[in-house]
């Protein structure tokens, strides 16, 4: 709990508050009078942040709702912020760079080659997001994703874990120059962010929800074999019975009969609302919430990618960023722009994941969802 700890002892000392580390992993806290009001604890509070607790602290975690209670105090402050990438000036630009391109870009429908490089600046825009699922249990978790704003690349997977990794070890924050500004270029708008958002939010929160979805599964399967097995031994018994009495006759048989039918009817209408009750308890509710937001200005060796498809050609911008080694994906003009693979189409040169050119499924015509991404242009059905 050390993180949290210094996260917790950072946060009070901007509130004015007096903070003296204690053994074992615990703090000391001379608390101000609206610190004391929003977190409802007395003038002078010893904190606990690890298994075994200082003596009378009160024990804080990512359980119960100090989480909430820390984030109501804060506010809207700190949740977007802008900082200029300090990179080492001798670290130098790849050796072959169109080799790094074969690497970096595989389009299985055309072809490419380096048309220009430079050093630049670029603008990329990082942003968290919480999600909570409730089931039968309840599932938080933290997802990242981001944004080339210069070159539109998605910025993911093992490119956006060392670029994490790397701003959290950069001590020195820097504000961005106006000089580093004017070089990144303009931000996008408020509905191109919320347009490129909203899918891969979407692919990223069902990627971590799936271990907790694989296990949900197994226990409402679980639950329905042994509701099923309980019922469906009563209604066997029940069916048993009545078929005894079929050859029967004679009032009190009728009588048997006609309850043994109610009997099975019941079970039936009882095993139906169990199974309601089982599918009420494991609906599953997903919210996700934006959390921060980072603006980063990132130097960047930019190449240039002329790509030829028939008859038509196209430049692209992919960037190389000298601050963790490593060359951005692709591009895409559609689907999540994760991966390498792009396919380019033919009447405008869009750049897509392969899922974006393939076949309809009612006239088996390959489209670009790009170019129509309502319809098939030969039967109208829709995308």
């Amino acid at each position: 709990m050390g993180a949290l700890r210094d996260f917790v002892a950072d946060m009070l000392e901007s509130e004015g508050a007096a903070i003296e580390p204690v053994e074992p992993d615990g703090l000391e806290v001379l608390a101000s009078e609206p610190l004391r009001a929003a977190m409802g604890w007395p003038e002078f509070a010893r904190l606990g942040f690890a298994a075994t607790l200082p003596v009378g602290a009160i024990p804080i975690g990512l359980e119960g709702d100090w989480l909430d209670r820390f984030g109501a105090l804060l506010g809207e402050r700190g949740r977007f912020a802008e900082r200029q990438l300090v990179v080492a000036g001798n670290i130098a630009a790849p050796s072959d760079p169109q080799r790094l391109l074969d690497r970096a870009l595989d389009l299985p429908n055309a072809v490419c080659r380096l048309h220009d490089a430079k050093p630049t600046w670029t603008r990329c825009l990082l942003l968290a997001f919480r999600y909570t699922a409730i089931s039968d249990e309840k599932r938080e978790g933290l997802v990242w994703l981001g944004f080339n704003q210069g070159t539109g690349a998605v910025i993911d997977g093992d490119f956006l874990r060392r670029l994490r990794t790397h701003l959290a070890g950069a001590v020195d924050w820097q504000v961005p120059e106006p000089d580093t500004r004017r070089v990144a270029g303009v931000a996008w708008d408020a509905a191109t962010v919320t347009a490129r958002v909203e899918r891969l939010v979407e692919h990223h929160v069902r990627l971590d929800l799936e271990p907790f979805l694989n296990t949900m599964r197994r226990r409402l399967d679980r639950d329905r074999g042994r509701i099923h097995a309980y019922h469906d031994d009563l209604r066997r018994t029940a069916q048993m019975k009545l078929a005894a009495l079929v050859s029967a006759s004679g009032e009190k048989a009728e009588a048997d009969r006609k309850r043994e039918t109610l009997r099975i009817a019941a079970i039936e209408r009882e095993y139906s609302a169990k199974l309601d009750d089982l599918r009420h308890n494991y609906d599953l509710r997903v919210t996700v919430d934006w959390v921060q937001g980072l603006t980063l200005f990132a130097p960047v060796h930019r190449y240039d990618v002329l790509i030829k498809r028939r008859k038509g050609e196209r430049t692209m911008r992919i960037d190389w960023h000298p601050a963790i080694r490593m060359i951005e994906p692709p591009p895409s003009d559609w689907g999540l722009g994760v991966g390498r693979i792009r396919l380019v189409c033919d009447d405008h040169l869009h750049l897509t994941d392969p899922s974006g050119q393939a076949p309809c499924p009612s006239c088996s015509k390959a489209w670009c969802r790009a170019c129509h991404s309502a319809a098939c242009p030969r039967c109208g059905r829709e995308a």
